[in-house]
């Protein structure tokens, strides 16, 4: 499986290929399912392109990529787009009153709160993306949660962004996970990190993502002019391990 990661916390700065609006944030998905991805991961933003977990704002995200794709769609429930954990939580189960849920919210298991979101989640019917992210305890919290079972799948995120260090950073992260509570691994890195990383989760043949939120630049160093940019240049890479 390779996942488009649309744009996470980007924001238009950051160039004109991110896509912040729900149409735009359609038209990448499309574009990126057309070349290979097989699922999406996106943020879903308010009109000053902050992240957002406001069903008013999800509700056209999801509307918008649901015209254009038929794959899975998944979103951001991430510290930084709500930083209180109760309010947090209570924006997740105000999910009940969308007219069209997610199919999977990625949850960051070193973030407070994230046993509580995860079992929001897993109650509304949402599949779970576990977060476990490198330099945290991340790994150790999900060992010993009773939700890890139940899990769609496990996130393995290295945020390492050394391109000569990110693939032990990987290797180190994966066995920190272990077993992983028997749910299937995505493995993917980040700006300096993402090509090895996902050239290493093609070896191990792991699910990986590419996208604008992981990285702006092709494997060449070449700015990515879209998120079906990246997609195909990582199908290729994937496939050469």
């Amino acid at each position: 499986m390779v996942q488009v990661c649309l744009n996470g916390p980007r924001e238009a700065a950051d160039g004109a290929a991110v896509p912040v609006s729900p149409e735009a944030m359609g038209e990448a998905a499309e574009a990126a399912v057309v070349v290979g991805a097989t699922d999406v991961h996106v943020h879903p933003k308010t009109p000053c392109g902050g992240d957002s977990l406001s069903p008013k704002v999800l509700a056209p995200t999801l509307a918008a990529i649901r015209r254009r794709v038929s794959v899975p769609v998944g979103v951001t429930t991430g510290a930084w787009a709500e930083p209180d954990p109760a309010a947090r939580l209570a924006r997740v189960r105000s999910w009940a009153a969308l007219p069209d849920l997610p199919d999977h919210a990625s949850v960051n298991w070193h973030e407070e709160g994230a046993e509580e979101i995860a079992a929001a989640l897993l109650g509304l019917g949402v599949g779970v993306e576990a977060g476990i992210w490198s330099g945290t305890d991340g790994a150790a919290r999900f060992a010993a949660s009773p939700l890890g079972p139940k899990v769609l799948r496990v996130l393995a995120e290295v945020t390492d962004t050394d391109a000569s260090t990110a693939r032990a950073s990987a290797r180190a992260l994966l066995a920190a996970l272990g077993p992983a509570h028997g749910r299937p691994v995505l493995l993917h890195g980040e700006d300096g990190g993402a090509w090895p990383v996902l050239r290493l989760a093609g070896r191990l043949g792991l699910a990986t993502r590419i996208g604008l939120e992981d990285t702006l630049v092709l494997p060449d160093g070449q700015r990515a002019r879209s998120n079906a940019e990246l997609v195909a240049a990582g199908l290729v890479e994937y496939g050469a391990g």
